[in-house]
């Protein structure tokens, strides 16, 4: 096990909701984080680096200020407009899949290398039902999505060999977020959770680094409740 204290941890979409959640849960366990997002969070928990994921440009820049290996990703970047096909923008797809999945790609291709080198890491991708089944007026999203669970799949084949792990994760349980607020109907919305609660299931992924869960789909809140901090 490599403990929270010992590690450098990237955190995307660390502005608001979950990713604010966890980097705030990591924080205090004393890990160094590099929080990236579009938006300016009031407090950060880390080193800020400002990004638009949309943009393939400028997240290639703002991987350059990095500055150092990385020990745990946790991709969480991402965009829900929902849409039905006819009335989705070119741009609003290419940017949903911009933030889901080029960003994802960039970023594990960045940390790759030091992982390699340091003997290991972890890549944790937030996932959704909508990366498992289809839903009405969610194409982009729900292509992203499923694209991102591909993707780990592959990186868990090849990082196996350098102690490198790779999942998608699922929050399991409706989360308070600014996604949720603006998507989520009441009945979903009485039963929120603040999403710090799911922080302790990428606190066990990003330490243990186990092999054996290593290209799986996992469920944050049931892997919380199993390894609580």
């Amino acid at each position: 096990m490599l403990a929270l204290a010992d590690q450098r941890v990237l955190i995307t979409g660390a502005a608001h909701g979950l990713g604010a959640g966890i980097a705030r849960v990591f924080a205090a366990d004393g890990a160094d984080l590099i929080l990236m997002d579009r938006d300016m969070p009031a407090d950060p928990d880390g080193t800020f680096i400002q990004v638009d994921f949309a943009d393939a440009s400028a997240t290639r820049a703002a991987l350059d200020q990095i500055g150092g290996p990385i020990d745990t990703l946790i991709h969480n970047a991402a965009i829900l407009r929902p849409e039905p096909l006819e009335e989705v923008s070119f741009a609003t797809f290419r940017a949903t899949l911009d933030v889901g999945i080029q960003a994802a790609f960039q970023l594990s291709q960045a940390v790759w290398p030091g992982m390699k080198a340091r003997g290991g890491g972890a890549l944790i991708f937030v996932s959704s039902q909508s990366g498992i089944k289809g839903f009405v007026d969610e194409t982009a999203y729900c292509a992203a999505k499923h694209a991102l669970e591909g993707f780990s799949k592959c990186l868990a084949m090849e990082g196996e060999a350098h102690g490198i792990t790779s999942h998608t994760v699922t929050p399991g349980k409706p989360m308070r977020t600014p996604m949720s607020e603006a998507n989520y109907p009441p009945e979903l919305k009485a039963q929120w959770i603040d999403p710090a609660r799911l922080a302790p299931a990428f606190a066990h992924l990003a330490t243990t680094r186990d092999p054996a869960l290593s290209g799986q789909r996992l469920n944050a809140w049931d892997l919380s409740q199993e390894h609580p901090l």
